[in-house]
């Protein structure tokens, strides 16, 4: 995982993290531009953010009861 937070994660986000039944990946500010895509792995995520360069791609993982916590930019 490539760990670029300011905070260090809590414990609902590494809870999230280890129970992770996929990612996430949210870019734009406001529901009209704004763009989501589902992810099997965090890696898979955090490539498909790479291709922008601009760190700006929020990633949340998500279990499988639903509850989600952001993990990372990327």
């Amino acid at each position: 995982m490539t760990a670029h937070r300011a905070t260090p994660m809590t414990g609902h986000e590494a809870s999230c993290l280890a129970a992770a039944d996929h990612f996430v990946a949210v870019r734009g500010r406001t529901p009209g531009d704004r763009s989501r895509e589902t992810f099997a792995t965090l890696a898979a995520a955090e490539a498909f953010a790479a291709t922008f360069g601009d760190r700006r791609t929020m990633i949340y993982a998500v279990t499988v009861e639903g509850r989600s916590a952001h993990i990372t930019n990327a």
